[in-house]
């Protein structure tokens, strides 16, 4: 064993935690704007690292073999997957780099429960805390990101009698913690069986759930993950986990909430009712709506004489990595005097702001980003809003028709441009699994194609005119 440097919660120890956390709040504010926000994840990262340098240097810490191999080991795999991830897979990343948080304070919690030996409620309380909820939070984000990586369906699976079970589940680890906290020698196996059983729930939770929700549902993981490990680092004693904890869980949940009342519902709707299953149409079953058809040189000519266009960017665009041709097409508009402008929806994609990073790699200006309480007003004097994979934020049906699963739901007006172009692959629908009216209008233009090529060519036939 080597002799610490710090006695844990002394001094010297505690100003260096405090030194990390302030980083990771300096951090935050700073990711509140592109501009900023990679700045803002180096100084968070510096935080972590002083974080971690002084809990290493703690007075008894041991087993150096096992942490140097632990840390060689994540470090290269955090390494190899940031290089290699594509930004089409950031989401599933998110997910499973939440799930091994919620892992890793499961396995914490275990490890202080083997050593304790007061069993003082004031941390016994914090280790049953973390061991379920980061159990929950665990086995939960490994579903989403097996939905979001195509692994399982991404359709919400049916589970007979899920919410009786889960009500089941919850009623039975309650009991089983109470037990727990009120034994003078508590049961390893109980203990065992509380991870087993919170592992049982995150995945019927999740598993229900379309991968239309699947954004709200991994912020809302990313929460509990926080909730988790702000209580394991009452465990231990360790008030930078304390307050990074709590500065994920509580991010987190806005973040959810923001999200839902983005999509016009509720937590609960979301966990107990998802949408995601098997499409449908508006009109009646086997009636084919009819739709019109144009090619890369008509929608060129369309959008070269216009004066004013918005361009609407979904999780079609991440697909095909069309940003690069996409801003080309911009600039050849911009080129002969046209005012481009890109409206994001707060859902659009597989997680928030997954537009604005794909946009901000392709160098599109941040004030040509326009959100959708901004732009909503300006599309009446729209000439031509060109919809790329944007499904479902976009449906007029979320306005017009009240039996619609996606009633209420704000969107991006895009139907009340002068001229609409939807550059798609085919007219399936999108998440939500249901039927876009806006491809039926009498303004809307389709151009069958995959994004990046049908952005190519326009931006070529447009330099050509």
């Amino acid at each position: 064993m080597i002799a610490g440097v710090f006695e844990p919660g002394g001094d010297a120890a505690t100003l260096l935690y405090i030194v990390s956390f302030s980083l990771f709040i300096f951090g935050l504010m700073q990711g509140t704007h592109p501009r900023t926000a990679k700045n803002g994840n180096l100084i968070a990262a510096g935080g972590m690292v002083i974080a971690v340098v002084t809990t290493l240097l703690l007075d008894g810490i041991g087993n150096w073999g096992v942490i140097i191999g632990g840390l060689v080991v994540g470090s290269s795999v955090g390494y190899i997957a940031s290089v290699r991830v594509q930004m089409t897979e950031m989401p599933q990343m998110v997910a499973l780099y939440n799930g091994v948080g919620g892992g890793a304070v499961a396995l914490i919690a275990w490890s202080e429960f083997r050593h304790e030996s007061a069993y003082e409620l004031e941390t016994f309380i914090p280790i049953l805390f973390a061991a379920v909820i980061g159990s929950v939070s665990f086995w939960g984000s490994n579903i989403a990101f097996a939905k979001l990586q195509d692994l399982i369906p991404t359709k919400p699976i049916a589970v007979p009698g899920q919410q009786v079970i889960n009500a089941l589940l919850l009623v039975g680890l309650v009991t089983a913690c109470v037990i727990l906290a009120s034994s003078d020698d508590p049961s390893e196996g109980l203990f065992i069986g509380v991870l087993i059983g919170a592992a049982l729930l995150g995945n019927l939770v999740v598993l229900p759930i379309g991968g239309a929700d699947m954004p709200v549902v991994i912020s809302l993981l990313n929460a509990a993950t926080g909730l988790s490990a702000a209580a394991a680092g009452f465990s231990l004693d360790n008030v930078s986990l304390i307050v990074a904890g709590t500065l994920v869980g509580s991010s987190g949940t806005i973040l959810t909430m923001e999200m839902a009342t983005a999509m016009n519902r509720s937590i609960s709707n979301i966990l107990f009712a998802g949408f995601g299953g098997a499409p449908a149409a508006s009109g009646a079953p086997g009636e084919e709506r009819p739709h019109t058809s144009i090619g890369a040189q008509d929608a060129a000519i369309k959008l070269a004489y216009a004066d004013s266009v918005v361009i609407v960017p979904g999780y079609g665009l991440a697909v095909a990595q069309a940003q690069h041709a996409v801003k080309e097409m911009a600039n050849e508009l911009e080129k002969r005097g046209v005012e481009v402008n890109y409206a994001i929806h707060p859902v659009a994609g597989r997680m928030p702001g997954h537009m604005n990073v794909l946009l901000a790699e392709a160098d599109v200006p941040y004030e040509k980003l326009r959100e959708m309480e901004d732009i909503n007003p300006e599309m009446p004097r729209t000439d031509v809003a060109v919809i790329i994979g944007a499904n479902d934020v976009t449906n007029p049906a979320a306005k017009n028709d009240p039996n619609s699963p996606i009633a209420g739901m704000p969107i991006i007006e895009a139907y009340e441009a002068k001229q609409v172009i939807v550059i798609k692959r085919s007219m399936s629908p999108g998440f939500a699994g249901i039927d876009n009216d806006l491809f039926y209008l009498p303004n809307t233009d389709m151009l069958f194609a995959d994004a990046k090529a049908a952005a190519g060519e326009i931006a070529a036939a447009i330099e050509d005119l």
